[in-house]
């Protein structure tokens, strides 16, 4: 099978829809088909199958914004599309940006058929862009021309949950033809109980593992830390990189609580960090999906999670005393507090969460991913 996956934005392995794009490329390969990828990343100029586009110039303000978020967003070249386009069986579009509503475009006039995932909320663009994150209505017109765009066209739609799918459908007015498939954990995560380094050891360890970014709510957790009545014996560890790192910095500061670790660790070193943590927390308001939590629960750390209606990861909770109530920090404080108080339940938890079906191995959804695009390619 021959596949074009087109991505507007891939570039490092810094966020979930680069992993998601380089897991299937990765993939396909080793099912041995043949697959061509059209990104922005020059980086990749010269590598076998990659065709690179230029960045789309959006002006010095909104370049200067899409730069601090360390991402590249690519600049539609018909004729770079085409040749990559031309001869494939099946086109993936990553995202409902330019390069990628462009190839769908070009596919369908081909013959083609297309499908596309659904990896980005319409908070992802407008906290980034515009900071309209809580406009409903601002909102609701991003998703509404993402699907004018691009998801109206394609013969099939990948969600990674049903939380998405759901969302997506009800705001456009329109039921789709998709299918939910998880993104997947990665087998490197699992149950291992690790002594912490000698520096730590008398802490309580509480991981969060996200971008720094606005809509992942690292401030709403540090205010939970500093409202904590064990707050000097917290530590915390933000996994990760982002923009919003300064303004992390200064909430804690303001909060009195010990300095964070604050650094994008390996996928082993990640490993190793979430077995040693004793909880872990998810403050973020907005997410699809967050593989980031299942991997903790894929290794038995209990997780606390934001009970936002804007988030998918609340379905992972077992009961209400992994989550708590929509940012409020005064809450998540009161959980946290609770868990630090009864090791046992903790430990309990952390048995059932590891017996729990959340979390589906990152091989069986990139072999579901593949019978998604056979299928399209042979309906019969």
């Amino acid at each position: 099978m021959v596949v074009t996956i087109v991505s507007d934005v891939l570039g490092e392995e810094n966020n979930g829809t680069t992993v998601a794009c380089m897991n299937l490329i990765r993939y396909l390969k080793s099912c041995g088909d043949t697959v061509k990828v059209v990104c922005p990343d020059k980086n990749r100029e010269g590598q076998e199958g990659f065709y690179i586009v230029k960045p789309l110039n959006l002006g010095f303000i909104i370049n200067k914004i899409v730069k601090k978020n360390n991402v590249t967003i690519a600049k539609p070249d018909k004729k770079i599309i085409r040749e990559a386009v031309s001869g494939s069986d099946v086109v993936h579009i990553m995202m409902p940006f330019p390069v990628g509503n462009c190839a769908a475009q070009t596919a369908r006039e081909l013959g083609i058929p297309v499908t596309a995932g659904f990896h980005c909320q319409a908070e992802n663009f407008s906290s980034h862009i515009l900071m309209f994150m809580n406009s409903d209505r601002f909102n609701r017109m991003v998703y509404k021309h993402f699907y004018k765009k691009l998801y109206s066209h394609v013969n099939m739609i990948h969600y990674p949950t049903q939380f998405i799918r759901d969302l997506f459908e009800k705001t456009v007015g329109h039921k789709t033809n998709g299918i939910v498939i998880s993104n997947g954990v990665n087998e490197a995560y699992k149950y291992a109980p690790t002594e912490k380094p000698d520096r730590l050891k008398d802490s309580f360890l509480i991981l969060f593992t996200g971008r720094y970014s606005k809509e992942k709510s690292h401030t709403l957790l540090v205010k939970a830390v500093g409202c904590s009545k064990y707050k000097d014996k917290i530590r915390l560890i933000f996994a990760g990189s982002g923009p919003r790192r300064s303004q992390i910095l200064r909430a804690v500061r303001k909060a009195g609580i010990p300095m964070p670790i604050m650094k994008f660790f390996t996928r082993k070193q990640l490993a190793r960090v979430i077995n040693y943590s004793d909880l872990y927390c998810h403050p973020a308001q907005i997410e699809i999906e967050a593989i980031a939590c299942l991997e903790a629960i894929s290794c038995g750390l209990v997780p606390v999670i934001n009970n936002s209606p804007r988030c998918a990861t609340k379905a992972f909770a077992l009961d209400e005393r992994s989550l708590f109530k929509c940012n409020d920090y005064r809450d998540l404080a009161e959980k946290i507090d609770f868990f630090i108080e009864h090791d046992d339940i903790r430990r309990e938890y952390s048995k059932r969460y590891l017996a729990s079906p959340y979390a589906e191995s990152q091989k069986e959804c990139m072999m579901r991913m593949r019978q998604m695009l056979c299928d399209v390619v042979s309906p019969d």
